[in-house]
């Protein structure tokens, strides 16, 4: 079992006609990743090495089942093609694409959310179940199968993180980026609950950044609900305020959203916090060798 995106996934790429989108869809098909169409409006009928072009994404969901859609598009038509997926059928939607406007995002939030659609991102690297999907840009060479769930705001970090544990010999049950736009389509509480009832997850991770306060909802959330270990980082101690720093939604308001607050929440509902992705590492290790005796 793994969540999000397993070996059921029928991947339709939205933008596979296009240097991203053909270079992630393919390294997603290399993985293993069941990729049976993209769309393209306009390049229906031809294909990107063997995989066939639909005008529309309720064509690839009719003719080749499609299931699971990867946005590669330019933001300012992102929009549209998420609610096309939608639309056409598509249960779960990952959108890579960046800069989305805050206020159609929350249009498309509150839209998927009546249908129960499972959206990652936008500006997200994607979710991978290592040995089962990849499903965008997530290097899956350097992570290997395990107990170990990651959910994270930060891609680069969430590449660390996986490399450290794979050095140390553990392995994840599925990676998630959620993204790191202000609006996404998935909270840490959402991706938190998964992983709960998630029968391969034996302990999960979660890397944190700086603004908002998603990780303190994560902290109560933890407390109250989860009964699987949590260990944390948090991105950003030295972030001056009012600065924003890398992501759209990584941006210090006031008091709020730091990341020293953000660390004492966490801790106060009894998740530990690495102070370097390598700590963390270093813990998980810890607590999944006191597991395995």
């Amino acid at each position: 079992m793994a969540i999000v995106v397993d070996n059921d996934t029928r991947l339709v790429v939205q933008g596979l006609t296009g240097r991203e989108g053909r270079f992630h869809g393919l390294r997603n098909r290399g993985h293993g990743t069941q990729v049976v169409a993209g769309v393209t409006p306009g390049k229906g009928g031809q294909d990107v090495e063997g995989v066939p072009v639909f005008d529309t994404v309720a064509d690839a969901v009719a003719e080749m089942g499609a299931n699971t859609t990867m946005v590669f598009v330019p933001a300012r038509f992102a929009t549209d093609a998420i609610y096309e997926a939608v639309d056409a059928g598509i249960g779960t939607v990952i959108c890579i694409a960046e800069g989305l406007p805050a206020h159609e995002m929350l249009g498309v939030y509150n839209y998927i959310r009546t249908l129960g659609i499972t959206m990652l991102g936008p500006n997200c690297p994607g979710a991978l179940s290592p040995g089962k999907a990849n499903v965008g840009i997530i290097p899956a060479e350097i992570f290997r199968e395990g107990g170990v769930g990651l959910v994270s705001r930060s891609g680069t970090l969430t590449y660390q993180i996986g490399h450290e544990l794979t050095q140390l010999g553990l392995g994840n049950s599925t990676i998630v980026g959620i993204g790191g736009d202000p609006v996404v389509g998935s909270s840490f509480v959402d991706v938190l609950r998964r992983f709960e009832g998630d029968d391969e997850t034996e302990l999960v991770v979660m890397v944190g950044e700086i603004g908002g306060d998603e990780e303190e909802k994560a902290a109560r959330f933890i407390e109250a609900e989860m009964t699987k270990p949590v260990l944390a980082y948090i991105a950003g101690f030295t972030a001056p305020p009012g600065k924003t720093m890398g992501h759209a939604g990584a941006i210090i308001s006031g008091s709020s959203g730091t990341a020293q607050g953000k660390k004492e929440a966490l801790e106060a509902c009894g998740v530990q916090v690495g102070t370097t992705p390598t700590e963390v590492a270093q813990l998980v290790a810890e607590r999944m060798g006191a597991r395995s005796r």
